[in-house]
């Protein structure tokens, strides 16, 4: 997996800006974002928040596109919402269906000061 894959993306945004309010991170389940046209991921839970380019990478459409239930019971798998490709929510491996053999593209995210920055 290419850690740097997501800056490939078109509009992909530089290291240090700001996502969103550091108070608006959900303490459990994901978050869509928009950053002017580069779809972004947030996924909270027991094992942290992670951060993918929201691009299933079997059609590069959105994995909630379809609808915003992505996020498994346990917090464990994201499903694609458009071919119900699985991926591994703390990891973004492909596990199940059309997401084998491929991953989510992890974006690095901190947190700094009140915001939640790239980077």
């Amino acid at each position: 997996m290419n850690r740097d894959a997501w800056r490939d993306f078109p509009g992909a945004p530089p290291p240090g800006t700001v996502l969103c309010p550091a108070a608006a991170i959900p303490e459990k389940g994901v978050k869509s974002l928009d950053l002017d046209g580069f779809p972004v991921l947030l996924v909270a839970s027991a094992e942290g928040l992670r951060a993918y380019v929201n691009a299933c990478p079997h059609q590069y459409l959105p994995l909630d596109w379809r609808s915003p239930n992505i996020l498994s019971e346990n917090a464990e798998i994201l499903r694609c919402s458009n071919h119900d490709a699985g991926f591994d929510a703390a990891t973004g491996q492909g596990i199940d269906g059309l997401g084998q053999g491929c991953a989510l593209d992890p974006v690095p995210v901190t947190i700094r000061g009140d915001a939640l920055v790239i980077g």
